[in-house]
């Protein structure tokens, strides 16, 4: 039985901690704020909460699988998972408005058709047929496995089968999402809709590798669920299946270094000078943060670099009198006016003006608003910075956001801000970014850390570490640190 100390009490961390305690380990997790949950946060007010993280989950398999392996009681047993139909609304800078029905292609396939004209759905269900080759060729490599030690074979190959396209007497395949979107979808409504799952992530689709079509494709294909009671409850049960299974947590503790002898991990220092001994240290930390723990300069054991996150997330929460009406999306996406002015605002130099791009979520839970009322959120990418006003952005997010709320200012009891700096409190992260998840191609730009350190025994867990952000994400780091411990570096993940 080996002493496992974890820092920080993320989604990630949690779920190696869980998998860890199964397989007869001793398992202590050190959190320096007062609650688990990493971004899975909740607020309350007057009877209302919101989600001040993600709203939703996609690809609930990786924490049914979490559970499964941990316990005798599944996800479902220890909160409610419902799946959101329609996937989402769209409304585009037209008006044009569409509903994606959940999981169905068909279904997505017919609705553009209705709502975009005919040949729309033909061209996106098209597109979706390539992007699942895409994923096919890297959902080992890039979710189930650890990273391969060649990783730059990841980073040369571009996964995504790229239609030929003419211009200007030659023929090009599209490398970026934009491209893709531009030369083969070829609406600018289907365009902002594949971009829009690359902004949402805080990447910029000018520059983000066409393998990035697996996200539209996982949403498509696994669906999109809402964990009743808020996502917060998803953070609940696996910090209760960690108590069940004897891990324990220490709560407003900081670790401030990591203690090594002899070229391997020997346990962390607390910031009160307490020591503590441990056989192997899980870090759910950024890449900034573990290198200064471990007292290193960034990635000096020669692996892929950590790249910077630029994005984060600007939330607005509407306590709303009035009930949700019926039949309302639970998600409804505005696009922006101009989206590449708002590109150049969030990736450029460009100062930030008109209505961003808008995540509005309508949960419709008896539990997240007094009876008669409605709890809203509102969410915009930003640039990842704690030391600005955000008000002037949240006031065009609320006017972006009537679109899909009718009357909304006149329902509007109270609003409460979650900026860059509150995720920055809550995570540790440097100016409240958000990692994204890995992506192939790109000449390794989007791949994360490999869950190995140049430290023996000192492993890197959560959104900052491969397979990258995302609560999906997350949960399969954990399953891959705790495989690299239980079963050591020929650990090749689940078959």
């Amino acid at each position: 039985m080996a002493r496992i100390a974890v820092i920080g009490a993320g989604m990630g961390a949690m779920a190696a901690a869980a998998r860890l305690a199964v397989a007869g380990h001793r398992v202590a997790v050190y959190e320096r704020t007062d609650t688990y949950g990493g971004a899975l946060r909740r607020f309350a007010r007057d009877g209302f909460s919101f989600d001040t993280g993600p709203g939703l989950l996609p690809l609930p398999a990786v924490y049914r699988d979490l559970f499964v392996k941990t316990g005798k009681e599944p996800l479902e047993a220890c909160a409610e998972l419902v799946q959101v139909d329609p996937s989402s609304r769209h409304v585009f800078a037209d008006g044009t408005a569409v509903s994606l029905p959940n999981a169905s292609r068909a279904g997505v396939v017919a609705a553009l058709d209705e709502g975009l004209g005919a040949g729309a759905g033909q061209r996106w269900g098209d597109f979706l047929v390539r992007a699942r080759e895409a994923w096919d060729r890297t959902r080992r490599p890039l979710l189930e496995e650890p990273l391969w030690p060649n990783w730059q074979v990841l980073a040369e190959r571009e996964p995504y089968p790229a239609v030929p396209h003419k211009r200007l007497l030659r023929t090009r395949r599209a490398g970026t999402l934009a491209e893709v979107g531009a030369w083969e979808l070829r609406d600018p409504r289907l365009a902002a809709l594949l971009e829009g799952h690359a902004l949402t992530q805080g990447l910029d689709p000018r520059t983000t590798p066409a393998s990035a079509a697996v996200l539209p494709y996982m949403e498509h294909a696994f669906g999109v669920w809402y964990v009743r009671g808020g996502m917060r409850e998803l953070a609940r049960a696996v910090y209760e299946r960690c108590l069940a299974r004897r891990v324990a947590f220490h709560f407003g503790v900081e670790v401030s270094g990591v203690l090594e002898k002899d070229g391997r991990v020997a346990g962390i220092e607390l910031a009160d000078g307490t020591a503590v001994d441990a056989d192997h240290v899980v870090a759910g930390v950024s890449p900034g943060t573990l290198d200064r723990l471990a007292g290193r300069t960034p990635r000096d054991d020669g692996g892929v670099a950590p790249q910077p996150a630029a994005a984060a997330r600007l939330t607005v929460l509407l306590a709303l009198r009035g009930a949700r009406p019926e039949g309302t999306a639970h998600r409804t996406v505005v696009h922006a006016p101009d989206r590449a002015a708002e590109l150049d605002a969030l990736f450029g130099a460009a100062e930030p003006a008109g209505q961003p791009t808008v995540t509005v979520l309508r949960p419709g839970d008896e539990r997240s608003a007094p009876e008669g009322h409605e709890a809203v959120t509102v969410t915009a990418v930003v640039p990842a910075q704690t030391d600005r006003s955000w008000e002037d952005l949240a006031e065009r997010m609320v006017a972006a956001a009537g679109r899909a709320v009718p009357g909304l200012r006149e329902r509007v009891l109270w609003r409460e801000l979650r900026t860059p700096a509150d995720i920055a409190d809550a995570t540790g992260a440097e100016g409240g970014a958000v990692p994204v998840p890995a992506l192939a191609a790109a000449g390794g730009r989007l791949l994360h850390p490999s869950n190995t350190t140049a430290v023996r025994g000192l492993f890197a867990v959560g959104g900052w570490a491969h397979p990258g952000g995302g609560l999906p994400h997350a949960g399969m780091s954990g399953a891959l640190v705790a495989g690299l411990i239980v079963e050591g570096p020929r650990f090749r993940g689940s078959q």
